[in-house]
């Protein structure tokens, strides 16, 4: 499954990129994250709990950061298992000034599912991710307004 995009959030980019590299931050705005924990400087244990129509489980594995350029892009991998399935996914994520206080995030990647997940998730996985997607936008431009009104 292919997943990319673009957004743009009103901010600097070193704010975003702030709370992309700050482990609480992060699992405050990706959905479905019910704990992060850091292993090392780039690698995470992570607990997401997901629903994908009829199909829910909950996914326990890591979160590995790479290729990192500082306040300019990041890949992520991760690497989830549950009892309906796995989840595989590598995605390239970029920031770019988009104006005064804005920045754009990109997002190209892919994901890969097997086991019970695949089978009934296949049919509606894509309006899912965007769901998820809108989701984490939403979250993070949430948590952005908190801090510049905290």
């Amino acid at each position: 499954m292919k997943l990319t995009g673009k957004h743009i959030v009103n901010e600097v980019p070193s704010k975003v990129w702030e709370i992309l590299m700050d482990t609480q931050m992060l699992a405050k705005v990706v959905p479905g994250i019910s704990s992060l924990e850091k292993l090392s400087d780039n690698s995470f244990k992570s607990t997401l709990n997901i629903k994908l129509g009829p199909v829910s489980g909950s996914f326990s594995g890591n979160l590995l950061l790479e290729d990192i350029v500082e306040q300019k892009s990041f890949t992520l991998k991760a690497k989830q298992n549950s009892k309906i399935g796995n989840a595989n996914a590598t995605i390239k994520i970029e920031l770019a000034t988009a104006g005064d206080q804005q920045t754009a995030i990109a997002f190209d990647g892919d994901a890969q599912l097997s086991g019970l997940l695949a089978t009934m998730g296949q049919r509606i996985i894509g309006g899912v991710s965007q769901t998820l997607t809108k989701q984490f936008f939403t979250n993070l431009e949430k948590e952005l307004e908190l801090i510049n009104n905290g």
